[in-house]
C-alpha cells in the first residue's frame, strides 16, 4: 500500500507543492509549527532517514536549504529549521519551517486549524521566493501539482 506522501505526490490527494524535481517533492503541511513550514519527501518510498541512500539524502537536505533560505527571505526569520522525525508518516520527510527560537520548535505547537486560504497563501510566498532567488525550473506550475 503507498504512502500518504506517495498518494500526494501521484496526486490522489491534494498537496501545496514549493518545490519538485526527479528526487524530491517539497509541500505544505496541514499542520504547520510557523507559516511556511513545509515537508521535503523524496519521491521514492524510503521510511526513514537511516535507510535513505546517501546520494538521495544528500539532496534533500540541499532542497531543504534551498527552501529554507526562501523561507528566511519570505518570513524575515533569523533562522530556517529542519526537523526529522518520522513518526506520522512511513514516507522519509524533513521538516522546514522559518524559526525565530528553538522553544518555538515543537511539534505540540503544530496548528491543525489553518484556513486553506491562509495555508495556500503560505505555500505561494514561498514559491514566490523560491522564484525571486533563481529556482523558478523547481517550483511546478501549479500549486496544487507535483509536476514541473
Amino acid at each position: 500500500m503507498s504512502t500518504l506522501f506517495t498518494q500526494i505526490i501521484a496526486g490522489d490527494i491534494p498537496g501545496r507543492f514549493v518545490w519538485a524535481d526527479d528526487v524530491a517533492v517539497a509541500f505544505g503541511t496541514i499542520a504547520p509549527i510557523t507559516d511556511g513550514h513545509v515537508l521535503v519527501v523524496p519521491r521514492d518510498e524510503i521510511v526513514q532517514l537511516t535507510d535513505a541512500p546517501d546520494d538521495v539524502l544528500a539532496h534533500l537536505v540541499l532542497v531543504a536549504k534551498t527552501i529554507g533560505q526562501a523561507q528566511q527571505q519570505a518570513w524575515s526569520a533569523p533562522r530556517a529549521a529542519l526537523l526529522v522525525a518520522g513518526f506520522e508518516v512511513d514516507h522519509l520527510h524533513l521538516h522546514v519551517l522559518p524559526a525565530w527560537g528553538e522553544a518555538s520548535l515543537s511539534f505540540s505547537n503544530a496548528r491543525h486549524d489553518v484556513p486553506a486560504a491562509e495555508l495556500d497563501a503560505a505555500a505561494e510566498r514561498v514559491r514566490d521566493a523560491l522564484t525571486a532567488r533563481g529556482h523558478g525550473a523547481h517550483v511546478p506550475a501549479a500549486l496544487n501539482s507535483p509536476a514541473l
